[in-house]
């Protein structure tokens, strides 16, 4: 964007400097000296960004971190008049990175140091949910479904600690990445499958077929999330669990997700995220449970692109992962309640227990 020039770049440029410069002195002080340097090079940013909008639109936004942090802009989500939850503008961003998921230092670099923190989030959180527990194979026995799942880099994972995984993705080129990484490990080729397809696509096939889904770093890309939202209700059994990782649409958001990570740090491509399809944990947490879901966790991730790790925090300002579980089957109606009155009447008899044949 235009509003975001020179002035900001040198900004962090001249934040990064004194980051690196104050780190090297000894002792606690050369920490703290590092971490006010990098909040002043942020917070020049965004007075820089403030100046440069005022005099373009005649406004003014706040520019303190905390207020960015608690503020949150007004504009509405696009709606998508599709029947598909796949943006084919989204596929074309993806299709040209397919053959660089596995470059632990390229493009996706943030995705393989999230799994330090997503993966055992997803193996702790079901553990706690089961009471079976499978020494070196923790997740056995469970079917989980990566949706988006790319060249694989949280399928593998998720099949190493023993679960059945399949991982769908439209993109056929992110399906091939992915086919052909794992092959190299036998285990992990029997545990895992892929095929390339949208989540829409293999409802009719799937109804209430998995215990787990994970959509990591992928609502805030498709076209229509009321209908991928559905959509995992249907494939989840009853009190599955869905778990997702997104990034919430603040102001803050904007300036650091897009302004920064992708125009001048190149954390990711320019042009991965549009703010306006970003996801605030309220609206997620509102369309869950209005498709049956419950939602019981909601945490805070943070990037720390100095070290390369991701860390939890108690502030969604910027990601932020979710799980929810689907609810239960309906009840069923009471044995008695459909047993013939004679039956009825002789259950009544032994002291109000219902004879083992009616159960």
């Amino acid at each position: 964007m235009a509003v975001w020039g020179g002035g900001a770049a040198r900004a962090l440029t001249r934040a990064l400097r004194r980051r690196r410069a104050a780190a090297a002195l000894p002792g606690a002080a050369g920490d703290d000296h590092a971490d006010l340097s990098f909040q002043t090079g942020l917070r020049d940013i965004l007075q820089d960004s403030n100046r440069k909008r005022q005099l373009k639109f005649g406004s003014s936004l706040p520019v303190s971190l905390t207020e960015m942090k608690s503020n949150i802009f007004t504009v509405k989500r696009p709606f998508s008049t599709s029947h598909s939850s796949v943006d084919s503008k989204e596929m074309k961003k993806f299709q040209l990175l397919a053959h660089k998921w596995w470059d632990e230092e390229g493009e996706y670099a943030a995705l393989h140091s999230m799994n330090d923190i997503r993966v055992p989030f997803i193996r702790d959180t079901l553990l706690s949910m089961s009471g079976n527990y499978h020494l070196g194979n923790p997740l056995s026995g469970m079917k989980i479904l990566d949706v988006g799942c790319g060249g694989g880099l949280l399928s593998e994972p998720l099949g190493r600690l023993g679960a059945s995984v399949t991982g769908i993705d439209p993109v056929e080129d992110n399906i091939r990445t992915a086919d052909q990484h794992k092959s190299f490990d036998p285990v992990l080729a029997e545990r895992i499958q892929y095929k390339s397809s949208s989540l829409e696509e293999i409802v009719e096939e799937s109804m209430e077929t998995f215990d787990v889904i994970v959509a990591s770093e992928v609502v805030e890309h498709v076209a229509d999330l009321e209908m991928f939202i559905k959509c995992c209700s249907q494939v989840l059994k009853p009190e599955g669990s869905l778990f997702i990782t997104t990034i919430n649409k603040t102001q803050l958001s904007y300036v650091l997700g897009i302004v920064v990570a992708e125009k001048i740090m190149g954390i990711v491509p320019e042009g991965t995220h549009e703010w306006e399809k970003f996801v605030p944990p309220e609206e997620l947490e509102r369309l869950l449970e209005s498709t049956g879901f419950s939602v019981r966790s909601v945490q805070g991730m943070l990037y720390n692109p100095l070290s390369g790790s991701w860390g939890w925090v108690q502030s969604t300002s910027l990601n932020y992962a979710l799980h929810a579980v689907r609810a239960g089957a309906a009840p069923q109606p009471h044995t008695t309640d459909t047993l013939p009155q004679t039956d009825v009447q002789q259950s009544t008899g032994t002291a109000g227990t219902v004879p083992d044949s009616a159960v």
